[in-house]
């Protein structure tokens, strides 16, 4: 699975000294490894500096050294595609939803089966956040409820129901029971877990807000903006202490923003923040003043439909149309974000 091979249709590729393939890049050959998915990717986390598990419209979720392109697992188990994965760092379980309503949890080093399934929503499962101590996961739907489980026993601890709450994205805060939440009704909310409650609502925006973050101190959230022709297409910072207020905004995409992370901390770096789009675009953003650092435009790729931070300087970039795509942050004169592989 992680033999090396050429995307004719894609990219033209050519023979290295050593005898694999690449293709030009800004300043060397882009690896092209074997594709992970058969199809288009949909998301895309993170579990180790070097391991990623994505998940695709082969109804697959996979878990990738994306350093040699090596597909340590394969699990299918979903009759449709797989919507969103996360786990928690370092964790040796991941977590699946899928258009078929089913969320699913995957040991690394398992059987090929699920360790545990929770049903129960009654649409397409569009959000998961799972706790730090992953005992327990937060679930949202397209059926307007947001659901907690204790991730050990597959039991529903509570259930949450809110009017025309079309769930986009979930992701826990750090050292906190809190559960920020964005939605297709352009608002996003913070959920005390404990017993499932808003704690707090946002500032509404324009547009739909399709994808949320947290920085890994926990003092704010980054969400980002649906939108066309520049129109929305935006990253919008909050403080998630006292004030809760929107600090800066990220503009320059020219269509939907579809995903939007931290990175972690570099020392040689100020605090930053990077988006996908649509519109093929990766860029990175100071977090506080908003100036773009560096930009990369995958050609070919289609929508960007998710982004995972490995490190302070690698990205990984789900796509529609090429795969997994492995980004880093290089520091020469300027700051540029080049692609080094492709899955």
């Amino acid at each position: 699975m992680g033999k090396l091979q050429s995307k004719i249709s894609l990219h033209t590729a050519t023979y290295r000294a050593d005898g694999s393939m690449g293709r030009p890049g800004c300043s060397g050959a882009v690896e092209l490894h074997s594709p992970v998915h058969s199809d288009a990717v949909t998301c895309v986390a993170a579990v180790r500096p070097e391991l990623c598990v994505s998940g695709g419209k082969d109804k697959s979720v996979a878990v990738c050294n994306w350093r040699s392109g090596a597909v340590l697992g394969r699990f299918v188990s979903h009759e449709h595609e797989v919507t969103k994965v996360t786990c928690t760092h370092d964790s040796s379980r991941v977590f699946s939803a899928s258009r078929d309503r089913t969320v699913m949890m995957w040991e690394l080093r398992g059987t090929s089966g699920p360790r545990q399934r929770f049903p129960g929503h009654d649409l397409v499962v569009t959000g998961l956040a799972v706790s730090p101590d992953a005992s327990q996961l937060c679930t949202g739907s397209r059926d307007n409820t947001i659901r907690k489980w204790d991730v050990e026993t597959g039991q529903c601890l509570c259930r949450a129901a809110l009017s025309r709450n079309l769930v986009t994205h979930l992701c826990w805060v750090p050292g906190e029971p809190y559960v920020i939440q964005t939605s297709e009704d352009k608002t996003i909310r913070m959920w005390d877990s404990r017993e499932l409650q808003v704690a707090h609502t946002f500032p509404g925006k324009r547009h739909i807000q399709t994808s949320c973050d947290v920085s890994q101190d926990g003092r704010y959230c980054v969400s980002s903006s649906s939108g066309f022709a520049g129109e929305g297409c935006e990253a919008t910072l909050w403080d998630l202490r006292q004030t809760r207020s929107r600090v800066c905004e990220y503009r320059g995409h020219l269509q939907t923003m579809a995903s939007c992370v931290f990175l972690p901390r570099d020392p040689a770096l100020t605090p930053c923040i990077a988006t996908s789009s649509h519109d093929s675009k990766v860029k990175v953003w100071d977090r506080d003043t908003g100036a773009c650092l560096a930009t990369t435009c995958l050609e070919g790729a289609g929508p960007l439909s998710s982004l995972a931070a490995c490190d302070g300087s690698t990205l990984l970039c789900a796509s529609f149309h090429s795969g997994i795509h492995v980004l880093q942050l290089r520091h020469l004169e300027e700051l540029e974000l080049e692609e080094v592989a492709t899955l």
